[in-house]
């Protein structure tokens, strides 16, 4: 196991930040890590990255455990922070240089050219950290925790402050990345946790609530709309065996299931037998994380944090 977390608890005077919680999270895993405010998120990836002692438990990073050398950990760990710390008034490539002399990187003239690539940096290198938008320190930020190609990357809130293009860009590299690196991240848009991560871990008052695959979550609350259109006008009686149907108008029928291609299927079958003619079948997923989110916090959600994409958790 790339992170493993046993009972795991840190308390603050009488609060319990994280209450005794335990997972894994293997190599090649892009995991999401989500919670509301305060539920113990930041805590728990600062423990693991060695910054903040645990009260009670164990971490370890690629079997090393993390109090007993946390030296050597910090080396297998390339680390973004929610407060992203850097010297403003270093230029890119000097504060990539100061971060390599840290991590004693080999050939580090190639190694910062290539991470400034990475993360597409290359048309700002030139200036002071100072000068740049809130989006290309995110991305010298970014820099920093790749340039020592560490096994495990721990990211709270990566995206913070980029455009919606430049979003896009990160998403692709993080999923990249987890193909040959163990990812942790957190983030404030449920949508980019469903576009990158294939697990989920919720935390709700300093304990998980949910662990799983992130279609085994999703089964739990969505299912499928079909909409299909077709030239004739036909009885409800026509789709035989099929339930949940929903005439919109004359020649357009919609359909829910969880299974949309066997419904698919069948639809095809009845068509063809019944000489109907298909103008358009289109499915849609109904049902979001956002639901699921909502529903292992509720109570300490109100309804309208969630209202729109954008919301803190």
């Amino acid at each position: 196991m790339s992170i493993t977390v046993n009972n795991l608890t840190k308390v603050y005077g009488a609060q319990k930040a994280v209450d005794d919680i335990s997972f894994t999270v293997n190599k090649g895993e892009i995991v999401g890590f989500l919670g509301p405010n305060g539920a113990g998120k930041s805590t728990t990836m600062k423990i693991i990255t060695g910054y903040l002692p645990s009260s009670t438990g164990t971490a370890t990073v690629c079997g090393v455990p993390v109090v007993e050398n946390s030296n050597e950990t910090k080396k297998k760990i390339g680390y973004l922070p929610e407060a992203n710390p850097l010297y403003y008034d270093m230029y890119v490539r000097e504060y990539l240089d100061f971060v390599t002399n840290i991590h004693a990187v080999k050939n580090k003239k190639e190694k910062i050219e290539e991470v400034i690539k990475t993360v597409g940096l290359t048309v700002e290198a030139n200036k002071k950290i100072g000068q740049l938008s809130k989006g290309y320190k995110q991305r010298v930020g970014l820099a920093a925790a790749l340039i020592h190609d560490p096994e495990v990357l721990i990211l709270d809130e990566p995206t913070t402050g980029l455009d919606p293009n430049q979003i896009i860009e990160i998403r692709e590299l993080i999923k990249k990345l987890g193909a040959v690196k163990t990812v942790l991240f957190s983030s404030h848009i449920l949508q980019e946790v469903q576009a990158i991560c294939d697990r989920v871990i919720i935390i709700n008052k300093g304990k998980i609530v949910a662990d799983d695959m992130l279609s085994n979550l999703a089964g739990k609350k969505q299912f499928n709309e079909l909409r299909m259109e077709i030239k004739e006008v036909v009885e409800k009686s026509i789709f035989v065996g099929i339930k949940n149907i929903t005439q919109l108008n004359a020649n357009t029928w919609l359909f829910k299931t969880d299974d949309a291609d066997a419904l698919k299927r069948k639809l095809l079958e009845i068509s063809l037998h019944k000489n109907l003619n298909i103008i358009s079948l289109q499915s849609e997923t109904v049902g979001s994380l956002e639901d699921i989110f909502r529903t292992l916090t509720a109570e300490t959600v109100d309804s309208e944090q969630l209202a729109t994409s954008n919301q803190t958790i």
